[in-house]
């Protein structure tokens, strides 16, 4: 019988669910590196892939009730950037998933509670789960709970996640283009990367991530926030 730890129950109370099987909560938050060395376990790579397909379905009716307006491709863009890894790993640490993940002893090591791949994955199996555990209606409630605000935000524009696109297309329209200097600090497993974009050799913004991806769109928004603002002389 699965017992429920502590701090699941916490997990539980961020996410504004309670599970009436436990042991679909813990295969979700078990790495595949875990179920290796452990042969009576579930890994969470079959509620990833249906957990994927809860927050598509969730994301997308969300913005066919909310924006009546909005055409099949403004919504196509908005549901990408808003289902993106970038914003899966966010919403990880939101709940701070890293603290119930069960991992091996290679992955513990490594700083595997610091990959985004494992928490953007593990998000998503968080999601099926749920659905399992309930029903659709409810596990849309618990996306919706999460996600609704970044919706809401890529909705403004669509694609609007995309910082360094949109910076691209403002800059084009005066014939100039940005240049990102990145750099990177602290040990392997956990890196911080830094970036600085320039335009026209003055630096617009700067911004910092756990990619190199990230930094670079970080520092695409504040340049973005910048020109709009009027500093674009």
């Amino acid at each position: 019988m699965t017992q429920l730890r502590p701090s699941d129950r916490n997990l539980e109370e961020t996410l504004g669910y309670q599970f009436s099987n436990l042991a679909v909560l813990e295969a979700a938050l078990t790495h595949r590196s875990f179920q290796a060395e452990n042969d009576d376990t579930a890994d969470n790579e079959r509620l990833e892939f249906l957990g994927d397909a809860v927050l598509g379905l969730s994301v997308t009716s969300y913005l066919y009730s909310t924006y009546p307006s909005m055409s099949e491709g403004e919504m196509a863009k908005v549901r990408a950037a808003s289902v993106s890894k970038e914003v899966l790993t966010a919403v990880a640490a939101d709940v701070r998933l890293h603290d119930y993940l069960r991992l091996g002893h290679g992955e513990e090591v490594t700083g595997g509670r610091a990959k985004s791949s494992i928490l953007a994955n593990a998000m998503e199996a968080v999601i099926g789960a749920i659905y399992l555990d309930s029903n659709l209606e409810k596990a849309s409630t618990v996306v919706l709970g999460l996600w609704a605000d970044r919706i809401e935000e890529r909705a403004q524009r669509p694609g609007g996640a995309d910082y360094k696109t949109r910076l691209q297309e403002v800059l084009a329209a005066s014939g100039r283009s940005p240049l990102y200097v990145v750099d990177a600090s602290g040990p392997d497993h956990r890196k911080l990367f830094h970036a600085d974009v320039s335009v026209g050799g003055k630096v617009r913004g700067e911004g910092s991530g756990a990619s190199k991806r990230e930094a670079e769109q970080e520092a695409a928004r504040a340049a973005l926030a910048s020109l709009t603002a009027g500093e674009n002389d």
